[in-house]
């Protein structure tokens, strides 16, 4: 590692962002709530996306380790976290993540004004909530009860347009009732979804002051993504772009973060953060849906060159809806797998041909997917083709 204060290259952020994001080479040590921590969170919209991105960050961790930490160790929580997109987070990390999300400015109710609920409304559905869920893992057909029974009938309101009818009132605040610290995911019923109160797992639960929490949460990020600017920052939490400069601004001058030259561009890192390492980035890894390293990742032109942002972005530049190749730190195609009764096939789609070397590593990659999925590896076929017993 070098310290650098003077300009860096592209080729020293990416291969930084590798490193803290046990990408550059797995974890021995970590656990699913460390490695959890050092991404600012796991997408877990698509559960076994996030078991996946979790475990292929360590040596030897599989979804069974990922769901013990989630359901049985209670190290983990299933939760609305940055964008109000669902999310893994570090249970002892949840004081900050609720006060910093609580207490950012939020967009605007997107409902019309018939939909909408009040302030006074929304107080008291996230008191239903919390008081719903003290002792209990309800699916939303339950909670959306036992929420009436607490607030009264208008909560209830079949108001908001959904898949095929309508949904109740009530249920526009479940977000934010994540971010209040009174609502997160317990185990599934069956199929179906359950919610309870995450204070069950936090004795004492006593959320960050304010102002601390919202630099606490920007140095994790920039630890885990830095140097970024402000507006990769206000992106990643889907914040306005006047509050992050201010932010940034307010920890420069109070001497807890710094800026950095990338290439001729400003940007920043938390104070003293200034080591990079000397050799350029290297590897091949698969990365699931969302994985935080794609979605987190920034300016998206230099982690999506060329050809790699028309196959895995979307036409509007969002990132996470393709699991990715990425080698040397940049995405270089797309992947897929398909079950056949016990077997797994991985079928790796990469945009340029691929050297003798990294196609060992992608065959490694995939037998490594295989252990975290609990499978065991088979035959590989052709040059984009590998397969695995689940």
């Amino acid at each position: 590692m070098n310290p650098r204060a003077g300009r860096l290259s592209w080729s020293e952020v990416s291969a930084r962002r590798l490193e803290r994001s046990a990408l550059a080479a797995p974890s021995a040590a970590a656990g699913p709530a460390e490695l959890v921590r050092a991404l600012c969170g796991a997408h877990a919209q698509v559960l076994s996306a996030a078991e996946l991105s979790v475990g292929i960050r360590s040596e030897a961790a599989t979804r069974g380790d990922v769901r013990a930490a989630l359901w049985e160790q209670r190290s983990l929580v299933k939760t609305h976290g940055p964008r109000g997109t669902v999310h893994l987070l570090p249970t002892a990390d949840l004081p900050l993540w609720i006060a910093a999300l609580s207490t950012m400015p939020h967009p605007a109710n997107p409902f019309p004004q018939q939909v909408r609920m009040t302030d006074e409304q929304t107080e008291e559905v996230i008191a239903a909530i919390g008081k719903a869920l003290a002792d209990a893992e309800l699916t939303v057909d339950e909670l959306s009860e036992a929420v009436v029974d607490i607030a009264g009938p208008w909560a209830g309101d079949l108001v908001m347009p959904a898949f095929q009818g309508m949904w109740p009132r009530w249920r526009q605040a479940i977000t934010l009732a994540s971010y209040r610290g009174v609502l997160c995911f317990g185990p599934n019923k069956g199929r179906k979804v359950t919610y309870t109160n995450p204070q069950r797992h936090l004795p004492g639960f006593e959320p960050v002051e304010e102002t601390e929490a919202q630099a606490r949460l920007l140095e994790n990020y920039l630890r885990a993504y830095g140097p970024a600017t402000p507006q990769n920052y206000a992106k990643w939490l889907n914040a306005p772009r006047g509050w992050t400069t201010e932010l940034f601004a307010s920890l420069e001058s109070g001497g807890r973060v710094q800026r950095v030259d990338v290439e001729g561009t400003p940007a920043w890192v938390n104070a003293g953060d200034t080591e990079f390492p000397s050799e350029p980035p290297r590897g091949v890894r698969l990365l699931p849906y969302f994985d935080a390293y794609v979605v987190a990742g920034q300016p998206r032109e230099r982690l999506f060159p060329g050809r790699a942002a028309e196959r895995a972005l979307t036409p509007s530049g969002q990132a996470g809806n393709y699991p990715v190749l990425l080698i040397d730190g940049t995405v270089c195609g797309v992947w897929h797998q398909r079950r056949s009764g016990k077997k797994l096939y991985v079928t790796v789609e990469p945009l340029t041909q691929l050297s003798t070397a990294q196609r060992a590593l992608l065959d490694e990659q995939v037998e490594r997917v295989a252990a975290v999925l609990e499978g065991r590896p088979a035959l590989t076929v052709g040059t984009v083709s590998a397969g695995a017993h689940a």
